[in-house]
């Protein structure tokens, strides 16, 4: 499934910042809209902390960052507290979401077999539309590859 030049796929999540937050709430930002699979985790939190680092410049380019995971806003909140995380993390227990992007998928892990999401990441412009997607991530330097995507959107490419 690949969402590359297409509208966003908007859901209505509730978000850690108390609201009931959708894609389409963003027109007109750079959103980028990041799934994990669990909070507290060693390559969640490292890659939570990777976006956090990276706020400031994000901020001056008029990003917005969105974690979704299928955990609790409760989890969500320890995990904002701990790690001091400046951006807002999505509740998608039912993965309505994480199903719309394709990220829900069957994933294997010490000989066992579940559902589970797989790590990707979405860079969606100003008008809405998908204009980077990147599955399967490697948490290591994927920051520093979003960042140079934004760069590249920014100067009209």
């Amino acid at each position: 499934m690949e969402l590359l030049n297409k509208v966003a796929p908007d859901f209505t999540l509730p978000a850690s910042n108390g609201e009931n937050l959708s894609i389409s709430d963003y027109k007109g930002s750079i959103v980028v809209l990041y799934f994990y699979p669990k909070d507290m985790t060693p390559g969640c939190t490292t890659q939570a902390c990777d976006f956090r680092d990276a706020m400031p410049a994000l901020r001056e380019d008029n990003v917005v960052v969105l974690g979704i995971s299928p955990d609790s806003l409760d989890r969500h909140d320890k995990f904002i507290q701990k790690h001091e995380l400046p951006f807002t993390l999505i509740a998608d227990e039912e993965q309505e979401a994480a199903n719309k992007y394709g990220v829900w998928q069957l994933k294997k892990n010490f000989g066992k077999e579940y559902m589970g999401i797989v790590r990707s990441t979405f860079l969606i412009d100003e008008t809405g539309t998908v204009i980077n997607e990147w599955r399967n991530v490697r948490v290591k330097d994927h920051v520093e590859k979003v960042k140079e995507a934004i760069q590249a959107h920014k100067n009209g490419g």
